[in-house]
């Protein structure tokens, strides 16, 4: 009976989790495909974008105390790097070499992780414009413009979490 019990609330981290990972693939989809700021348009600009939104989601979740927030990002690690598996095999990496992508980009995301700002009351367009400076992801004469609507997301999802929490 107790078993139960526990599975049951890790259930609903992991579809908590999904649900956020879900939100992450739709907007980091429409930044992509509305935004002119990326040098290129490919699957490294994706997974940036990708990576980006989920250190959002990840240090909100920690900010805002979410209940099990532990859980949840160990989730959302989780889907991310399966996301990362399915997506390099549907471009044609095989069995053998497949480890070594998702570790090179495992190991890009734990970077670009450390390299965010660590406290999350005080983010502005300039933290934005600093963290987006360390990869070679946007054109530079359109950094400011994609620190703000990195900023305008970050905004939206921690107003959200607000709501739910009605602070």
């Amino acid at each position: 009976m107790i078993l139960h019990y526990f599975k049951r609330k890790e259930n609903k981290d992991k579809q908590l989790a999904q649900d956020y990972y879900k939100k992450i693939l739709y907007l980091s989809n429409s930044i992509l495909n509305r935004n002119s700021f990326f040098k290129e348009s490919n699957y490294n600009s994706s997974f940036e974008i990708v990576s980006i939104i989920l250190i959002i989601y990840i240090k909100l979740n920690i900010k805002f105390n979410i209940k099990n927030y532990k859980n949840v990002n160990e989730y959302l690690i989780n889907q991310f790097v399966l996301d990362l598996d399915d997506s390099l095999r549907s471009k044609g990496i095989g069995d053998m070499s497949i480890g070594k992508y998702v570790k090179t980009y495992v190991k890009k995301f734990y970077f670009r992780l450390s390299k965010f700002p660590y406290e999350t009351d005080k983010i502005d367009e300039n933290h934005f414009l600093d963290y987006l400076q360390n990869f070679e992801l946007i054109n530079s004469e359109r950094q400011i413009e994609a620190a703000k609507v990195f900023l305008e997301i970050f905004n939206n999802i921690s107003a959200s979490y607000k709501v739910e929490k009605n602070y």
